[in-house]
């Protein structure tokens, strides 16, 4: 018998090997992770018996993604083990950075610089039992963990099927787990695999900062990215009432959405947390005393059971209250400044519209063959990211279209995370239960189930989606859509299963103090999952 991740010191072994690897999204780390987790599942006897299971399956842009599957006989009862392999950035790292990706490294130096971290990481720290440095907790350990479990499954543990999903651009654009749909549906022919359940091993997100509870999840938050193109209208500085600065405008957009209670939705006991701006500038790219003509915004907007048809109304509405508000000011100013009787040749206005409706407009005006040879010409020559990319595409048809500026521009960018919800399937809920129950009983923890886990996630394309919203009221705002991105219109019915997510214990995600406890992360939780796949399996 095969056991080489079992115990807590061999798992935090196998996490610091594959935190080692600085899979960045993006970065050729986040190919060589997946090669990593290729070799070490190759020297597995199974892999060795069976190397048609264990597959590196290729991204359109040259990344990868790898599925490792472990039969167990004839048995057709399948249930995929989800991870995502890339981390974010390590800027804020500070002086630290050259040890983000070395945990054990790190964790050792910061006990030299405990006044420098925050009471509570520094109290952790002093525990003994917490490791830091990036992805220790956002994802690794949940993938380390499936390893294990996956060595479990080669030496005959489970009554059924395993199937490891390890993914890239999760933290991005989810493109890895676009790509794994068809992967995962040829998996299933090929072999004759029946979907019982998706388990993903995304770490806690506490609701509250000291929140002392455990968590699992039954499904996923969703989540959109609108973006608005302010175009106002460029003047010199030394008559600034003759145009109207694209920065004073979202500066009034940014009041009516940041934090906007407008947008929080409420579903039983759980509560979305409000829009935040996640990019906010102007575009103009060199310094003159001419005033910036256009600027861009851009809002992480999460929901549970909204349409998109609704978030869009609501969208809109905001743009339309600024607008008003830009106006007022605009107007309020001038009083102070410019005689009445000039007064009379101000005609400032704001068009409030949709990308669509944009698109339409320089239809009108310039002809369809023409829109679209310019939005093809800017995709050819493109060498922008895709929030660049988007905004540039919707900054051309404006510059068309200037008679109706200055206007408010509302479109979407990618990512696209569809809300999804097993709470109430029979399955998860009496698996739910048991996975409660044994929680307490063996550990005396008391796990929390949650329905929409609030970090995002990649469960979001292969649950049951939360409300039946339709994708056109998205992708036709999505300028970027058919441009060098792909949202498939069927994607939320590609493959449709199950979805449960139990995983570790850390916190602060996405901070220079990320950190996993180790107890419960590489002692309990390996134990709990394996109750729990045994649950799925026999339920």
């Amino acid at each position: 018998m095969e056991v080489q991740w079992k115990t807590k010191g061999q798992l935090t072994d196998l996490l610091c090997s594959l935190v080692n690897y600085q899979s960045i999204t993006g970065s050729n780390d986040e190919i060589a992770i997946i090669e990593y987790l290729q070799h070490l599942l190759g020297t597995k006897a199974y892999f060795k018996q069976n190397p048609d299971h264990l597959q590196v399956h290729p991204l359109k842009d040259g990344r990868q993604l790898l599925t490792a599957l472990v039969k167990n006989g004839e048995a057709k009862d399948t249930i995929v083990l989800l991870s995502h392999i890339d981390v974010v950035g390590i800027d804020d790292y500070g002086s630290f950075q050259n040890l983000a990706f070395h945990p054990k490294e790190l964790t050792n130096e910061l006990m030299n610089h405990l006044e420098e971290l925050p009471a509570e990481a520094a109290e952790d720290l002093q525990s003994g039992k917490w490791l830091f440095g990036r992805g220790t907790m956002d994802m690794k350990a949940g993938l380390t963990v499936h390893l294990s479990i996956l060595e479990q499954a080669m030496n005959g543990t489970f009554d059924g099927n395993l199937l490891l999903l390890a993914v890239p651009d999760e933290e991005v654009n989810s493109l890895g787990m676009l790509t794994a749909l068809p992967a995962l549906d040829e998996l299933k022919n090929r072999h004759e695999l029946n979907y019982k359940a998706t388990m993903n091993g995304e770490p806690m997100f506490r609701k509250y900062p000291g929140d002392p509870a455990y968590y699992l999840y039954t499904g996923s938050i969703g989540k959109v990215l609108p973006g608005f193109l302010c175009y106002g209208k460029e003047t010199h500085v030394g008559e600034p009432f003759a145009g109207l600065n694209a920065n004073l405008m979202i500066s009034y957009l940014a009041q009516e959405l940041e934090l906007s209670e407008d947008f929080i939705e409420t579903v039983g006991e759980e509560t979305t947390p409000p829009p935040i701006s996640l990019m906010q500038r102007d575009l103009k790219e060199e310094y003159s005393v001419q005033t910036p003509q256009a600027a861009v915004a851009m809002y992480n907007v999460l929901y549970m059971e909204q349409t998109i048809a609704e978030i869009n109304e609501k969208l809109l509405a905001a743009a339309g209250r600024a607008k008003q508000k830009i106006l007022q000011h605009y107007n309020s100013k001038a009083e102070h400044y410019i005689a009445e009787n000039e007064r009379t040749f101000l005609d400032m206005d704001v068009t409030v519209l949709s990308y669509e409706q944009l698109y339409q407009e320089a239809e009108k005006r310039y002809g369809k063959g023409e829109v679209e040879r310019r939005q093809n010409l800017l995709t050819s020559q493109r060498d922008q990211g895709d929030r660049d990319f988007s905004t540039l595409l919707v900054q051309d048809l404006a510059s068309l279209c200037k008679d109706i500026g200055p206007m408010i521009v509302l479109f979407y960018s990618p990512p696209f995370y569809p809300s999804v919800s097993s709470k109430k399937d029979p399955l998860i809920e009496s698996t739910v239960e048991a996975c409660q129950n044994y929680a307490k009983k063996s550990y005396g923890v008391d796990l929390k189930n949650v329905e929409y886990f609030a970090g995002l996630s990649d469960l979001s394309f292969i649950g049951p989606v939360s409300a039946e919203s339709p994708l056109d009221d998205l992708l036709d705002l999505m300028p970027i859509q058919g441009r060098g991105f792909e949202l498939p219109e069927n994607v939320m019915q590609t493959l449709n299963m199950p979805i449960i997510n139990v995983g570790p214990l850390g916190k602060d995600p996405h901070q220079w103090t990320e950190r996993l406890e180790l107890d419960y992360s590489f002692e309990y939780l390996p134990d709990l999952l394996h109750y729990t796949l045994n649950k799925l399996f026999n339920n």
